[in-house]
């Protein structure tokens, strides 16, 4: 049964999408019996329970998410990739500043270098997510240079993407498209769905345009002090590593942190609070958390690119800490809140700045300061 509320919102659509250059003719064609796909996450449907989507990212532990055998397997592959597109990835680094190993651990991370192929229709995607998701704006204009990019040549069949509308071998928004895909291999046409150097390029332009510095590390892993007060581990908390290492921050794997390095500001990265890894983490890691807004990707890719690159494993193992519920958080979050501890989104996700507000929490109130949400430290919160 046709959806008539959604018929109407997709033609009040029109005039923008004319505005972007797309003809009336493109426009028909891409919507005709189009209907909403209901199925998909993050929708806001009167009387219907909300699927979360269940991004790995935000699941699962740093234990299960950053695998050792996943990072044996992938590195392998990038170095014969890195061999393989050699000559393009010069290229890309010259141009752009940014390692080849880095944007292959972008490929890898978004796509398994190319295996793993997106199955739902972009089109119908965003429009979904604009009609009724919890982000209808920004949906709403990723739709329109949807349309943008039929108009401009792009098959409709090219437009396959996951349930957030991102396509191709590393994963653009239809604005990103626009933003950063670039036509490496010159032959007219920026393909991020089909030409590596094209696609490598891309995500290597977004990462220049969103602050990448050349020569700079995505992060060091160091031996955290045994007094560490893990509620300095937060963005606005920043020192040259230099600084870090008077204090007694030491590099793991015996690295040498290089001369130009020392000065270079960064903060203090605990994943896990007091009980897995830490890192220093510069300009960089940002840049690479601009591309994906989850520590554990930026821990993936980041550490994937060392491994391409010829780098040894996490030297400190991932601890075995269970993962609170994103309904468990929330409440946390909530609670932070009220007491005037955390100052961010209420989302469910126990991110940098949720666990330096419940390290807060913890010396406050006389527990164990170690910066990680338990059940326990929420049931002292709520009784």
């Amino acid at each position: 049964m046709a959806d008539d509320a959604f018929q109407q919102w997709l033609q009040g659509t029109w005039p923008d999408a004319q505005k972007l250059g797309v003809s009336r003719a493109t426009f028909d064609s891409a919507i005709k019996g189009l209907e909403p796909d209901l199925s998909l996450p993050d929708l806001a449907i009167p009387g219907k329970p909300e699927k979360q989507p269940q991004q790995p990212e935000f699941v699962q532990t740093p234990g299960q998410y950053l695998r050792e055998a996943t990072f044996q397997r992938l590195a392998a592959q990038g170095q014969q990739l890195a061999a393989q597109y050699k000559s393009a990835l010069a290229r890309i680094e010259k141009q752009f500043g940014v390692p080849g190993n880095v944007v292959l651990a972008i490929w890898a991370r978004e796509t398994d270098y190319g295996h793993q192929h997106d199955g739902l229709d972009a089109i119908r995607v965003l429009a979904t997510q604009a009609y009724t998701g919890k982000r209808k704006d920004f949906f709403r204009n990723e739709f329109l240079y949807a349309l943008k990019m039929l108009q401009d040549g792009v098959p409709r069949n090219d437009l396959r993407s996951s349930w957030g509308g991102a396509m191709g071998l590393t994963q653009f928004l239809p604005s990103e498209y626009y933003k950063f895909a670039v036509d490496l291999d010159g032959d007219g046409r920026a393909d991020i769905w089909r030409s590596v150097p094209d696609a490598l390029a891309s995500a290597a332009k977004q990462l220049k345009d969103k602050g990448w510095r050349a020569g700079e590390p995505w992060a060091i892993e160091v031996r955290v002090p045994a007094a560490v007060d893990c509620t300095l581990a937060e963005p606005s908390h920043t020192m040259p590593i230099g600084e870090w290492l008077k204090r007694g921050y030491v590099p793991t794997n015996g690295r040498k942190v290089k001369p130009a390095e020392l000065a270079i500001e960064a903060s203090l990265l605990l994943p896990e609070g007091t009980y897995g890894p830490g890192f220093l983490t510069p300009k960089n890691y940002y840049v690479l958390k601009d591309y994906n807004y989850s520590d554990l990707y930026v821990l993936f890719v980041g550490h994937l690119s060392d491994r391409i690159a010829g780098g040894k494993p996490f030297e400190h193992p991932w601890s075995k800490n269970a993962q609170l519920k994103t309904t468990s958080v929330e409440a946390m979050q909530q609670k932070l809140t009220a007491l005037g501890l955390y100052h961010d989104k209420i989302d469910g996700k126990a991110g940098m700045l949720t666990r330096a507000a419940l390290g807060d929490y913890q010396k406050k109130n006389g527990l164990k300061i170690d910066c990680w949400p338990t059940a326990d430290v929420l049931t002292h919160m709520t009784r």
